[in-house]
C-alpha cells in the first residue's frame, strides 16, 4: 500500500478523526487485537484448569508468559525502529493467528497441555512487538495536535473490548467449549491483519528509507542504549519516567487488593467482583475519551498531575469503602484518572521523540518503569495480608499523592511541553547512520 505524500497526506490528516478512514480501520484492527487478547484471558485459563484442575498450572503458565514479554520488550524497539512497521503490525498479527489457531486443532485429539506453554510465551512475545509497533504507528496516521484525542479513542475502545472480550469468551466457552473460544481468538487476528492491510501510513510506518537501512550497520548495544539515553536526556520524559516508576510500583497490586477486601473484608461473591471491575472499566472508556479536551483546556502538567492526585484520593479510600457501590465508584475514578494520566504520558512521548528513536523509547519507558512494579505488588498484598487492606490502601493513596507534589517541583508541572520539541533534550548521542535530534521535529502512557 502507497504511502501518501503532498496535498494528499495534508488533507487527509487535517479531517476529522471520525471521517479519517484510516484512522478508523486501523482504530478497529486495534480494538479486534484486543478482543482477542481478551478472549485469550479466558479461554487459555479454563482450558487448562479443565485439562488439569491446577491453579498451579496456570500460575505457572502466566509466569512464563510474562517472562518473555518483558524480555521481548528490552529488544522490541530496535526491530520496530528497523523495520517496516505496517507489514511488522500486519506480521504480528498473522504469527498470532497461526499460534493460537494449533490450539484448537490440537485440542480435537485430546488436551495437550505442553502445546500451550509453546504458544502463549510466543504470542505474548509477538504481542509486546505489536503493543510497541502500534504506538509508533499512531503519529503516521494524524496530526501532532490530534495524537491525544486519536490515544484517548483508542484506550477507550480498549477497555471497552477488555469488558466485553471476556462476557463473549465465557459464552463460547461455555457454549462451544475453550477451545472453540480459542479459535475465536485466532480468527480476530486474521481479521485485524486484514484491515491492516487497508491503512495508508504517512512516513516511515509506511515504507523503509535509507536511514533505516543505514541504521542497521550499528551495533545492537548501542541501538538498546538509544532509547535509555533519549528519556534520560529529555528533560519532562526523564522526570516522567522515575515518577511513573514510583506510581507503578505502588498500584500495579491494586486489582488483588480490590479482590481481597470484597472477598475477604466485606464477604462478598464472584459476582460482585465481576461487578466492581466492569464499572471500574467505564471509568477508563470515560478517562480516555475527556482526557484531549482537558488536556487542551488545562494542559499537559495541571491534567497528568491532577490525575495522578486524584488517584492517590481513590486508592487512600478504596481499602476502608464498606459497600460494593463504594469500591466500583472509586474504581472506576482512579481507572479513569489512570486512562487520564496515561494517554497524556504516552500521547508527549509520540509528539516529542523523533520518529527513528520511537521504538526504542517506548520499549525502554515500558520496561524501565514497570520493571519494579511486580514487587510492589508482592508487597502490597503481602502487607494487607498482615495489616489489612485499609491501612496498606491509605498508606499507598498518601504516597501516590506525594508523586503528584513531585511533579509540580520538576519539568512535568509545564503546560505545554510538546510545543519545544526536542530542543529542552539536547542531542542524542549519534553513530553512523542516527540522525541527532532536531527541535520541532517530533509529537506517547
Amino acid at each position: 500500500m502507497p504511502e501518501l505524500t503532498g496535498d494528499e497526506s495534508v488533507s487527509a490528516r487535517s479531517r476529522s478523526l471520525w471521517r479519517d478512514r484510516d484512522f478508523g480501520v486501523f482504530w478497529a484492527a486495534q480494538t479486534l487485537s484486543v478482543v482477542g487478547d481478551s478472549f485469550a484471558l479466558v479461554a487459555l485459563p479454563l482450558l487448562v484448569l479443565h485439562a488439569t484442575g491446577s491453579v498451579a498450572q496456570m500460575g505457572l503458565l502466566t509466569g512464563a508468559a510474562g517472562v518473555a514479554a518483558v524480555g521481548t520488550g528490552v529488544f522490541a524497539g530496535v526491530v520496530v525502529d528497523r523495520l517496516d512497521r505496517r507489514k511488522l503490525l500486519i506480521a504480528s498479527d498473522l504469527v498470532r493467528l497461526v499460534l493460537y489457531a494449533l490450539i484448537p486443532v490440537a485440542w480435537a485429539f485430546g488436551p495437550q497441555i505442553w502445546l500451550l506453554y509453546v504458544v502463549l510465551p510466543l504470542a505474548e512475545a509477538v504481542g509486546m512487538f505489536f503493543s510497541v509497533t502500534y504506538v509508533t504507528v499512531v503519529r503516521s496516521l494524524v496530526p501532532g495536535d490530534r495524537i491525544t484525542e486519536a490515544n484517548g479513542r483508542l484506550n477507550a475502545t480498549a477497555a471497552a473490548a477488555g469488558v466485553v472480550g471476556p462476557l463473549l469468551a465465557g459464552v463460547v466457552a461455555a457454549w462451544l467449549g475453550p477451545a472453540a473460544a480459542v479459535a475465536v481468538d485466532a480468527a480476530s487476528f486474521g481479521v485485524s491483519a486484514a484491515c491492516l492491510t487497508f491503512v495508508r501510513f504517512t512516513g516511515r510506518a509506511g515504507s523503509g528509507d535509507a536511514g533505516v537501512r543505514e541504521r542497521r550497520r550499528e551495533p545492537l548495544g548501542k541501538e538498546l542504549a538509544a532509547g535509555v539515553s533519549f528519556l534520560r536526556s529529555h528533560p519532562v520524559l526523564r522526570s516522567l519516567t522515575i515518577l511513573l516508576s514510583v506510581f507503578s510500583f505502588l498500584t500495579l497490586g491494586l486489582n488483588d487488593l480490590i479482590i481481597y477486601h470484597l472477598k475477604h473484608d466485606l464477604e462478598q461473591g464472584d459476582g460482585a467482583v465481576g461487578t466492581v471491575f466492569a464499572v471500574g472499566a467505564l471509568g477508563t472508556v470515560a478517562g480516555a475519551l475527556f482526557v484531549a479536551p482537558v488536556r487542551h483546556r488545562l494542559g499537559f502538567g495541571v491534567t497528568w498531575t491532577g490525575g495522578v492526585a486524584v488517584c492517590g484520593l481513590a486508592l487512600a479510600a478504596v481499602g476502608s469503602a464498606g459497600s460494593v457501590a463504594g469500591i466500583a465508584a472509586l474504581t472506576a475514578v482512579f481507572l479513569g484518572c489512570v486512562s487520564v494520566s496515561g494517554t497524556c504520558s504516552m500521547s508527549l512521548r509520540q509528539e516529542v521523540t523523533p520518529d527513528h528513536l520511537l521504538g526504542r523509547v517506548t520499549s525502554a519507558f515500558w520496561t524501565i518503569h514497570y520493571s519494579a512494579a511486580p514487587i510492589g505488588a508482592a508487597v502490597l498484598t503481602w502487607a494487607a495480608q498482615r495489616y489489612g487492606t485499609g491501612p496498606v490502601c491509605f498508606l499507598a493513596g498518601v504516597c501516590c499523592l506525594l508523586v503528584a507534589v513531585l511533579a509540580l517541583f520538576t519539568p512535568v508541572r509545564a503546560r505545554r511541553p510538546e510545543q519545544a520539541g526536542t530542543a529542552a533534550a539536547g542531542p542524542v548521542p549519534s553513530g553512523p547512520g542516527q540522525e541527532p535530534v532536531r527541535s520541532g521535529s517530533c509529537r506517547d502512557d
